[in-house]
């Protein structure tokens, strides 16, 4: 059976909010947004992380101490789990222009979302559908 984020299209499982993203559908989820395809909502997630960079949050740490906060979540888990899978330092000061590590650790992060490998190549997918971070 799918996950919850995977049957959303949104593998990042990011929760309603004001904020409309290219590819929100209205879903039944109470909770997290839906998205049209699984794409738009790895675009969701990298639009996000753009934002989170220009506010400073610019490490796996911070990224993850933000998105999966401990009051909600095992969070030095998810962060080193993020680090291990995406071989990508919890300290290394990211850039607008490390998009390759973005789409490693936005995989990263849906592994932990969901349980299961992320299809890179959807990843890039998404990545693709957004300007915020470059290659």
């Amino acid at each position: 059976m799918k996950s919850r984020g995977l049957r959303n299209n949104n593998p990042l499982n990011i929760r309603h909010s004001v904020e409309h993203f290219q590819g929100e559908i209205k879903g039944k989820d109470k909770s997290f947004k839906t998205f049209s395809s699984l794409p738009y909502g790895y675009r969701a997630g990298f639009v996000i992380l753009g934002t989170y960079l220009s506010q400073g949050l610019n490490t796996v740490e911070k990224i993850v101490a933000h998105w999966a906060p401990s009051t909600e979540n095992d969070t030095e888990s998810y962060i080193a789990n993020v680090e291990k899978w995406s071989d990508v330092p919890r300290n290394k000061a990211l850039t607008a222009r490390d998009g390759s590590d973005y789409i490693l650790i936005v995989a990263a992060m849906s592994f932990v979302e969901n349980g299961q490998n992320a299809d890179i190549t959807t990843v890039r997918a998404g990545f693709n559908l957004q300007t915020k971070i470059k290659l």
